[in-house]
């Protein structure tokens, strides 16, 4: 026998049944072949020959799962003629025809499997309904047959605890989720919530725990979880583990899901049909106005604001929309895609902080803990920033523009972050630091980093925050200048580690910045807590970072000892 290239039908040198009897086991899915194939003549005639219509291929799918499939009404109307089962299930994820004939918008196809006694409200391997397929492929007249034939609003899925309408949400699928709405869809429930704080594994590290080999897939038993230590700025006997950070996930609302993905229609439907704008997370405290503003999307978060949000709702990390703003503006690179919708919007950053000023916005919040999405999980800033203000995160990133408009509304430009619970490593990178200074110490929680060392360069000196760091385009001195010269600060203050501004200038080789700050009294002999001289830091204190001759000549000019301690030479 031959097959037609086109694939359309098939031409047997013998009879068609007798070619079936002599067909190997896929000959049993020869009705679901042809479906696949949309050939409704040779579905009519296997059919025929008393072929079982409801024969399944390999994973489950019968000729009526690919009737739906395609959205093909005939074939379906054929299928169900010749005694297809409606309730059929694919052996991968539970999927009835209905689910993939709402997955499709295929209302036609809807309509005949429910009137033929589809299950409206089946469910699949991870709970998903028919309903929310139709709702994600925002197709209104799918939506409402299944609607008609009762299928349940407010139905929440398995996996994720996700409803219809937060489906239809991240879709932006704003008719649908009118629809849902005035049909009892409940606008202010959440998802699920995951405790990652939960997940520290046994080696302590605080990863999720991982599969086992072996096909059974099991994860390893989570350690037991650590005890509550003192909270964050008030200070910390040990630092936070990656999933610590991030706290508890999830928890969101169809409004969270909408502004997270800057979907503004449906936004703006959820809004009108009375979605909270001032609803917090349950995972992590995040409202709808930080969610939108952390992922760039000021458009909608501008709208949010004008409908009442609350412009000092902060996160549990103790983030606020005003944070939010300049983190994602400035936002480092990272081992992952930062947010990039904040170059298509109309509102700008600087008009979004003004509106957030206007409505109240408390310059001066604080930042309880570092915000784990700064960097993902491969920070190389070497910077925690927790403690730091709107003002703190405009200086790190040298946004003159933004430091003005902050001290113009209130903002306090000296409140330094705080120092951190953290591991130490000594000059060679292992063993713990000793501070062989004669500073006073900083208990955890004290002052960390002065926003002048936020400008001048924090973090290089410890490796590669000079791959991740995103600062104005103006560069640093600009805002070096603005705060020795406006805001007076004091070139010699010291941070946490001991470290004055001139350590940080000359960990990048900013010879530049050196002689402005000599020029305004800078002192260049300072040593910090763990011995490093100012040219220390200059002369490739760490691997891969390459020592900076004119600036090491220059320090030793001015009295700065050469210790001689290149790592990287």
């Amino acid at each position: 026998m031959t097959r037609r290239l086109g694939g359309a039908t098939l031409v047997a040198v013998m009879a068609v049944g007798a070619w079936l009897q002599a067909a190997a086991p896929s000959g049993r899915s020869a009705v679901a072949d042809a479906a696949m194939r949309r050939d409704i003549e040779t579905v009519r005639t296997l059919l025929r020959q008393g072929v079982d219509v409801n024969g399944a291929q390999g994973d489950g799918m019968t000729a009526l799962h690919w009737a739906a499939t395609h959205g093909d009404a005939a074939l379906t109307e054929v299928l169900l003629y010749g005694g297809a089962n409606v309730k059929a299930t694919s052996r991968l994820g539970r999927y009835t025809p209905l689910h993939v004939a709402s997955q499709n918008g295929a209302a036609p196809v809807v309509a005949a499997l429910v009137a033929r006694g589809a299950e409206v409200n089946a469910t699949t391997s991870t709970g998903a309904t028919a309903l929310m397929f139709a709702a994600q492929a925002g197709h209104v007249p799918t939506v409402t047959a299944l609607l008609e034939a009762k299928a349940d609003v407010n139905a929440v899925e398995q996996a994720n605890g996700q409803t219809a309408l937060m489906f239809a949400a991240t879709a932006d699928r704003a008719d649908v989720a009118s629809l849902l709405l005035a049909r009892g869809a409940k606008a202010n429930v959440t998802s699920k919530v995951v405790d990652l704080a939960a997940l520290t594994s046994n080696d302590g590290e605080g990863r999720a725990p991982e599969p086992q080999t072996g096909g059974q897939n099991q994860a390893r038993p989570a350690a037991p979880r650590p005890a509550a230590r003192p909270n964050d700025v008030a200070g910390a006997t040990r630092p936070y583990r990656y999933n610590e950070l991030i706290g508890a996930q999830g928890g969101l609302s169809a409004l969270h899901f909408a502004a997270r993905q800057g979907a503004f229609a449906a936004a703006r439907a959820i809004v009108e049909h009375g979605g909270n704008v001032n609803l917090p997370s349950p995972g992590d405290g995040t409202s709808p106005l930080l969610i939108a503003t952390l992922n760039g999307h000021f458009d909608l978060a501008k709208y949010l604001i004008e409908h009442g949000a609350d412009v000092n709702l902060a996160s549990k990390a103790g983030a606020t929309p005003l944070y939010a703003v300049l983190n994602v503006q400035w936002a480092p690179k990272a081992a992952y895609p930062q947010p990039r919708a904040y170059l298509q919007q109309r509102t700008a950053y600087l008009e979004l902080m003004t509106l957030l000023l206007d409505k109240g916005a408390d310059p001066n919040a604080r930042l309880t803990r570092k915000v784990w999405y700064s960097g993902y999980n491969f920070d190389q800033s070497g910077v925690d920033e927790i403690g730091a203000t709107a003002f703190w995160r405009a200086a790190y990133a040298s946004d003159v523009a933004a430091m003005r408009l902050l001290v113009a509304r209130g903002a306090d430009p000296l409140i330094p972050s705080v120092r951190p619970a953290e591991r130490t490593r000594g000059l060679d990178g292992v063993g713990e630091l000793r501070d062989v200074s004669a500073l006073p110490p900083v208990p955890v929680g004290g002052p960390g980093i002065p926003v002048l060392h936020a400008v001048a360069g924090v973090g290089y000196g410890k490796g590669f925050a000079g791959n991740s760091h995103v600062f104005a385009p103006a560069g640093m001195m600009p805002a070096v200048k603005y705060l020795v010269e406006e805001i007076g600060v004091d070139v010699n203050e010291r941070d946490y580690e001991g470290n004055t501004v001139v350590h940080h200038a000359a960990s990048r080789g900013d010879l530049e910045m050196i002689k402005y700050l000599v020029s305004k009294g800078a002192v260049v002999t300072h040593v910090n807590r763990a011995g490093q001289t100012t040219i220390d830091l200059a002369n490739g204190p760490v691997q891969r970072v390459q020592p900076f001759p004119e600036t090491i000549a220059y320090l030793a000019s001015l009295g700065a000892k050469n210790n001689h301690k290149c790592v990287s030479c």
